[in-house]
């Protein structure tokens, strides 16, 4: 792929200088290094998902059948608003963006660094203060600021502004969160622009740093909107100003508007990473050129874009005009042309492939299919029509869990398994690697085709109770939901006990073209000993001999 060879010999020679070699907390804390804080934003990720997952389970054994379980339904609310926000804030949204972007993305550029590594840190570290905030409101044992928050993760007025629980400070946490995913994202932009190495054109960019771009891009122009909106529910909370509250002269709906105009393109915070990383395994494990390259690039920044003025079809329900409920509706089946674009580009490269399965492609197959489901379940959300029936009800919450645990989780467990010889110079074990994905994929749709069923039956979202007719759903759900667990659990030891005692990684197991599969696994600190010049594209598989991603070159 490029002028590297002698570089990347020289980093396999000096394999001891990885950039794992420092040890000690405050050789972690105190790094400027983008590998080491990409990590550190992974396992914090990973710890909040096992966390709010571990409150999903508890919400489904409280669902498994009617009335009360073990839980009354204030305690319910505050599950349902530790799971939501954890997840949404902690996890899902810098997800694969802060970790594997900022592990992978400038390697796979050619740059030893991000442009500010120093903001880099400083963004981790706000990161780290806002989930404390967010903790002291989700949990407030002693009660100091109200009780814990009970609002859901969407902060909707005016209960948000009327109840006399921590939401204020769940609020604030959020808050720096979102400065953290500013920061992140404005790293990420200059770094992309001013940091690629020579003869790293825009069309010899890998697609997951396409990926990354559009992402960034949208952290920088939706998240202040957040910020704003969080700052005038504060204000309205401790000063009385009347934003949001009708009392006060304020309108409920405005909050909605507000907070959906970044929520809605916060949903492709969450999914173009994801995509970007399907686009890297899907052409090493068919061993084919990647079909549509420019398509697939130029459509995550259409759904960038596209992302920005579909926010309303969330409102359809909230004294939206019909007119507008017209125009948002039309621009929201738009934002469906995009990702179609990148779904049949990701077929056509699998077809006629020599396709090898392992688990990071069983996950990232898993991801094509279940992300398939999750946005064909959203055309008819999209029509205000249907939208009324299925508006807040389980219909929605399967549709969002297809989409964002379907794609965004589904993509970083394919993530997980592919890069992991690379970040830690060792194998994991594909046995349990390939049973995991079993317990994940069956029990993830067990868990969510009957809430589709419910939905369409009119099952509402969010309720504490139901009524008989849909036992049976919510009993198969429940225990899909235990093998869900399972699999996500397996996967986490897997991955943590193969990173201390797995098999030594070779350089590139794989037999990839990215640029970080040139240089030795762990890293080098710098990355390379010289600025690689490219000079090919990196998705020529298939040609030349180029054997296939199970198999030894010359073997």
């Amino acid at each position: 792929m490029s002028s590297i060879a002698h570089t990347a010999d020289h980093a396999h020679h000096d394999h001891h200088e990885n950039y794992l070699s420092k040890k000690g907390i405050w050789s972690w804390l105190s790094s400027v290094d983008h590998k080491r804080i990409g990590l550190l934003y992974l396992f914090t990720g990973l710890a909040a998902f096992l966390v709010g997952g571990a409150f999903a389970l508890l919400l489904r054994t409280e669902l498994k059948k009617k009335k009360k379980t073990f839980v009354d339904e204030r305690t319910y609310n505050i599950f349902f608003t530790l799971h939501g926000s954890l997840m949404i804030f902690v996890f899902i949204v810098p997800g694969i963006v802060a970790s594997f972007g900022n592990i992978f993305m400038p390697i796979m550029i050619g740059a030893r660094d991000v442009a500010f590594p120093v903001l880099n840190r400083f963004s981790y570290q706000v990161y780290l203060f806002g989930i404390a905030i967010i903790l002291i409101g989700l949990v407030d044992p002693f009660k100091w600021f109200g009780g814990p928050a009970d609002t859901g993760w969407t902060f909707y007025t005016p209960y948000s502004t009327k109840t006399n629980t921590s939401v204020i400070t769940m609020t604030l946490g959020a808050f720096f969160l979102g400065f953290s995913s500013i920061l992140t994202g404005l790293n990420f932009v200059v770094t992309i622009h001013k940091m690629r190495a020579p003869g790293m054109t825009w069309t010899r960019m890998p697609l997951f740093c396409w990926a990354i771009y559009s992402t960034a891009l949208i952290q920088v122009l939706a998240t202040p909107v957040i910020g704003i909106t969080l700052f005038l529910l504060i204000a309205e909370k401790f000063f009385g100003i009347g934003f949001f509250d009708p009392a006060l002269g304020g309108d409920p709906v405005l909050f909605q508007h507000f907070f959906w105009f970044y929520s809605h393109p916060v949903v492709y915070i969450m999914i173009l990473p994801a995509m970007g990383v399907v686009s890297e395994i899907l052409p090493v494990f068919a061993r084919k050129p990647i079909f549509g390259y420019k398509a697939i690039a130029y459509s995550s920044l259409a759904i960038a874009g596209v992302s920005f003025i579909v926010w309303a079809h969330h409102l359809f329900v909230s004294t939206l005009s019909s007119s507008a409920a017209v125009l948002f509706s039309f621009l929201t089946y738009l934002v469906a042309i995009p990702t179609a674009i990148k779904v049949f580009n990701w077929i056509t490269t699998l077809y006629g492939g020599q396709i090898t399965l392992k688990t990071p492609m069983l996950y990232a197959l898993a991801f094509v299919f279940l992300f398939a489901i999750g946005g064909l379940t959203g055309l008819p959300l999209a029509a205000p029509a249907v939208d009324i029936s299925y508006h807040d009800t389980y219909f929605v919450v399967a549709h969002f869990h297809y989409t964002i645990q379907g794609g965004t989780v589904i993509s970083l467990m394919a993530a997980l398994y592919y890069w992991m010889p690379k970040f830690s110079g060792r194998m994991y074990n594909e046995k349990f690697g390939i049973a995991s994905f079993v317990f994940v994929f069956i029990g993830f749709n067990l868990t969510f085709i009957p809430q589709f069923l419910m939905g369409t039956q009119g099952m509402p979202r969010r309720y504490y109770d139901y009524e008989p007719m849909f036992a049976t759903y919510h009993m198969l759900s429940t225990i899909g939901s235990y093998a869900l667990g399972i699999g996500y659990f397996t996967t986490i030891v897997n991955i943590t006990i193969s990173c201390f005692k797995g098999k030594p990684a070779p350089q590139n197991p794989w037999n990839a073209n990215t640029l970080e599969w040139k240089i030795a696994s762990p890293m080098p600190e710098h990355n390379f000993h010289e600025i690689p010049t490219i000079t090919e594209w990196p998705y020529e598989y298939g040609r030349d001999g180029v054997p296939r991603a199970d198999q030894k070159k010359g073997a």
